[in-house]
């Protein structure tokens, strides 16, 4: 037996994950608040790179040289002003997160605002406080009131009566300890309702959840079209009367659309909204400092600073161009839905976007993931394009479609004799759509629509 060894040349090639391709990947799956946070990280890192508020025209990168051995001192004798500035409205002076948005006061504020303008004594003032700190997000008493007169070592009936004041403040029902306490609150302040109302509500809360309106009316002797009608009234009460206010302990979030989809002459256009990213700049101090100095270390320190700088500002605009051309395949592949809505939404998968554009898929789901559209049908994130489908006799057909179309059908049905789920899938069988009944009680579930014998009206 003879061993030996063989050598072979191979030509390979590999993708070789730099630092820079790899910043490029990850400020492309940013969303738009999360860029600017990442961005002023490296505006602190980075003294070459700066916010400019200025008007100029943007210059594209891309018109410069990608060469490694640069002569900077003679490109920035050439070149003054080397930045990233997105178009902007010439009619809107200045974009300012503060203008589009205002502060509101949270629950407890509210709250405390009331209780101070009362005229009762300190004593009282500082159970209300005590009470108003207990109370949670949903304007519900967290605790009893046993607990708080233990704690502050003070009879329950003082807590009792401070309670009571705290219950009559601003949104009716906060200060309750259970929802039949917060519908009774609503409902004995409201001069126009049923005189039935509150006994409902005392006593059939849970067969109102049930819809078993012929045992009320059965109980109270009263019939069907007035119970209908009281329950009707009980559900336009608050349930979660703290919910209009802005929870203390957590910080609002806000929706910044990547990109709008406007209506222009006769056709839909993309457009970037370039006011969600911050303009940058080379900052004019270093620039003259790379041109006049002449120490070898800090021209080095610069050099690299400045390339650094050039890559943050070159990813940007590739995560501009890699948005771009996402949406604008969207668009095509979705005209439908922009024109008719959600029954016109067809199946969508990244792949068939990755292979329009000339892009990998992953490159795609990081567009995609956390980035938002602003359409004449409102505001989507750029996933909700994405659907999976069902075959029918006139082809293919998404599931948020079918969903538009169960939702037309309950919409329109007599809502005496409710479609049941089997119903609805005879229905959608009959128009070339084969759904099963499980299918449909599914989607159903989903669009947070009820069974045919809670929506059943008398």
């Amino acid at each position: 037996m003879k061993l030996g060894y063989d050598m072979a040349l191979e030509q390979v090639q590999k993708l070789v994950m730099t630092p820079e391709l790899r910043q490029a990947i990850e400020m492309l799956q940013f969303t738009s608040l999360e860029l600017n946070e990442y961005l002023e990280v490296q505006m602190e890192e980075n003294p070459l790179l700066e916010l400019s508020n200025l008007h100029e025209e943007y210059e594209n990168i891309d018109d410069y040289s990608e060469e490694k051995d640069i002569d900077w001192k003679e490109y920035l004798e050439k070149n003054e002003d080397f930045s990233y500035r997105p178009e902007r409205d010439k009619n809107i002076k200045e974009y300012n997160y503060e203008n589009f948005i205002s502060y509101s006061p949270d629950l407890k504020d509210n709250l405390l605002f009331q209780l101070n303008v009362l005229d009762i004594d300190n004593g009282d003032k500082r159970v209300g406080e005590i009470i108003i700190e207990y109370i949670d997000e949903n304007g519900y008493l967290a605790t009893t009131t046993e607990q708080i007169a233990m704690d502050l070592g003070i009879d329950i009936n003082r807590v009792e009566k401070v309670l009571s004041i705290v219950q009559k403040f601003d949104p009716l029902g906060v200060g309750a300890r259970d929802l039949k306490e917060c519908l009774l609150i609503q409902a004995k302040k409201d001069p126009n309702k049923n005189p039935n109302a509150e006994t409902i509500i005392e006593n059939y809360l849970e067969d109102i959840a049930n819809n078993r309106l012929i045992k009320i009316s059965k109980e109270l002797n009263l019939s069907i079209e007035e119970i209908q009608g009281i329950c009707d009234y009980i559900r336009t009460l608050e349930p979660k009367p703290g919910r209009e206010f802005a929870s203390s302990g957590e910080q609002v979030k806000y929706i910044v659309p990547d990109a709008n989809i406007e209506y222009i002459d006769g056709e839909y256009t993309v457009l970037l909204n370039d006011a969600t990213g911050p303009r940058l700049n080379i900052n004019s101090f270093y620039k003259n400092m790379m041109k006049q100095n002449k120490d070898d270390n800090a021209t080095e320190y610069l050099t690299e600073k400045l390339n650094s700088a050039m890559w943050i500002i070159r990813s940007i605009e590739q995560r501009r161009t890699t948005i771009y051309k996402v949406v604008e395949s969207i668009l095509k592949f979705q005209i439908d839905f922009f024109e008719k809505g959600e029954k016109g939404l067809k199946p969508l998968t990244l792949k068939e976007v990755a292979e329009d554009i000339d892009m990998h898929e992953s490159t795609v789901s990081r567009a995609t993931n956390g980035k938002y559209v602003q359409t004449p049908r409102g505001v989507f994130e750029l996933k909700f394009f994405f659907t999976s489908g069902l075959s029918t006799d006139s082809g293919d057909i998404s599931s948020t479609s079918i969903k538009a179309m169960i939702k037309d059908l309950i919409e329109e049905e007599n809502p005496k004799k409710p479609y049941s789920d089997q119903k609805l899938s005879d229905i959608l069988k009959a128009k070339g759509i084969s759904i099963s009944r499980r299918t449909v009680a599914k989607y159903r579930d989903e669009l947070e629509i009820p069974s045919s014998t809670m929506r059943k009206r008398y």
